[in-house]
């Protein structure tokens, strides 16, 4: 779903009260992060190249995981592609801005590995949490067994957030692998409509005393 049909069907931000339609993708891509901006999580296509290696360019070291993404320009664009032409890819738009990148590749792997990455300046807004729930609801929805992913050990704060979405750990070497069973209550979940996983939303006023 494309932001121009995602603004066809959803009548607002506030999904508080939405129950979900025939046009929704496995989870509604209406965000709004910790600070009240609003945000699309939208599938990325090859079109998105171009967005991906601008926000990458801006990476700094500190935003890396693992060697990745690449640092060299045309070692980035490279594994770009691959990851577009290999994986089952999201992206966090904001203001037409491309700021977060998910997948979980490769996309017949019965398996498949899970990998996050937002730009510093949109981190700790929650934008990193969802987009691991987008990739979760895709993965589900393409009756994959399981996703797992890798993740430095001593990265306490990304830990969390795996854990958050309900990633348990695994097997630790030089780095954690963490891995989250797609026939688990999360899975489900993350599919949810908005009204059916938030419940109805508490009135903003209340009508006057006669």
């Amino acid at each position: 779903m494309t932001a121009e049909s995602t603004d066809a069907v959803c009548g607002g931000w506030d999904a508080s009260e939405c129950e979900g339609t025939i046009h929704c993708p496995p989870r509604c891509p209406r965000f709004v992060d910790k600070r009240g901006a609003r945000w699309t999580i939208r599938p990325a296509g090859p079109a998105d190249l171009a967005p991906l290696a601008e926000m990458y360019e801006r990476f700094g070291r500190e935003d890396r995981a693992q060697g990745l993404p690449p640092v060299v320009r045309r070692q980035c664009a490279k594994w770009i592609e691959s990851v577009l032409a290999e994986g089952n890819n999201v992206v966090a738009e904001r203001d037409g801005e491309v700021l977060g990148h998910a997948m979980y590749t490769p996309t017949d792997a019965d398996v498949p590995e899970l990998a996050v990455f937002v730009h510093s300046a949109a981190q700790d807004r929650g934008v990193g949490t969802e987009l691991c729930r987008h990739v979760i609801a895709n993965a589900a929805a393409a009756d994959r067994e399981a996703i797992e992913l890798h993740v430095e050990a001593g990265n306490r704060i990304a830990r969390n957030v795996y854990r958050t979405v309900g990633f348990e750990p695994g097997e630790r070497r030089s780095d954690l692998r963490m891995k989250l069973p797609l026939d688990a209550p999360v899975a489900t979940e993350v599919r949810l409509p908005p009204l059916a996983r938030e419940g109805p939303s508490e009135p903003s006023y209340s009508e006057p005393s006669q």
